[in-house]
């Protein structure tokens, strides 16, 4: 199949390459020349415009940073919708307002564009190993439309409810894991400060109810002292400001979610933006002038 694919960020280049391996055409498009070379060396096809990838394809991907990023490739100016024809199925995979998801959608119906929101968790690891979660929201039939392209990418794929759900769940789920991240680093740095050697403390309790994804993923990153960005603090800002937001809208406080946004908000401040959100730890590293990380 002929599929078009805008947005090639950390998330996008490996998606793309998997959708090449299992044998699809690729017609890409970024803001970034450099991002386009790199996918094109896997053979992917470059194209110029938003524009002209939905004139060449009638399945389109979009992954892109945040809300106004997707408006403007699907609703600007040589954007999708210039280029799309009646019966276009758009996949928009951001990590979006679930608000957003549907006036795009709702833009895209009114010229015959089929459109879903299908956002991912699992990061760049499960990116390049095509085993993300992928949550849908958006009418059923195209969601088991398009069920294969999307297992190409990810593990699992659920349809969770009308336009929007995709992203609802997305932020549940980027709530949950911040969260997690911030007690397990709060947690390590109690047995740091205790004289406990944080390793010991996580292979002891890894496999007890305390253990999870989350945990199993960014503990020997904290304890490594490696950020590297697999999922960056900046990011897990704006899903958390969507999640605030989202809240807000509709009366579910989220009081947790507040406080664990300002130490992400804290580090932004000092820098680390660009770090992986399992930076949260050096948070705590800030506060006690103690390193969780082993030497």
């Amino acid at each position: 199949m002929k599929i078009g694919f805008i947005g090639l960020g950390i998330m996008g280049k490996p998606m793309v390459r998997n959708l090449l391996k299992a044998g699809h055409e690729v017609v890409v498009y970024d803001v970034i020349q450099a991002n386009i070379e790199q996918v094109v060396e896997n053979g992917a096809i470059a194209s110029k415009s938003s524009k002209a990838v939905a004139q060449e394809c009638n399945l389109i991907i979009t992954m892109l940073p945040n809300s106004p990023h997707v408006k403007t490739v699907v609703m600007g100016e040589n954007g999708v919708l210039e280029g799309a024809k009646e019966g276009t199925i758009l996949i928009d995979m951001s990590s979006i307002a679930p608000l957003a998801s549907k006036e795009i959608e709702k833009a895209c119906s009114e010229k015959g564009i089929r459109m879903i929101d299908a956002p991912v968790s699992g990061g760049e690891p499960k990116a390049i190993d095509g085993t993300m979660s992928i949550m849908v929201g958006g009418d059923k039939e195209v969601f088991e439309e398009v069920y294969d392209i999307l297992m190409v990418m990810g593990g699992s794929a659920v349809h969770c409810g009308e336009i929007g759900a995709g992203n609802t769940t997305k932020l549940a789920n980027q709530v949950i894991v911040a969260l997690n991240i911030a007690a397990v680093s709060e947690a390590f740095m109690l047995a740091k400060k205790a004289g406990v050697d944080p390793r010991l403390v996580f292979d002891a309790i890894k496999g007890g109810l305390a253990g999870s994804t989350v945990m199993n993923a960014k503990a020997p990153m904290i304890m490594e002292g490696n950020f590297k960005p697999g999922f960056r603090i900046d990011l897990h800002i704006k899903d958390l400001n969507n999640a605030l937001e989202t809240g807000h809208g509709v009366g579910s406080p989220l009081p947790m979610t507040a406080i664990v946004m300002e130490m992400l908000q804290t580090l932004h401040a000092d820098q680390c933006g660009q770090d992986d959100h399992s930076a949260i730890a050096k948070y705590y590293e800030k506060l006690t002038g103690t390193e969780i990380r082993s030497n």
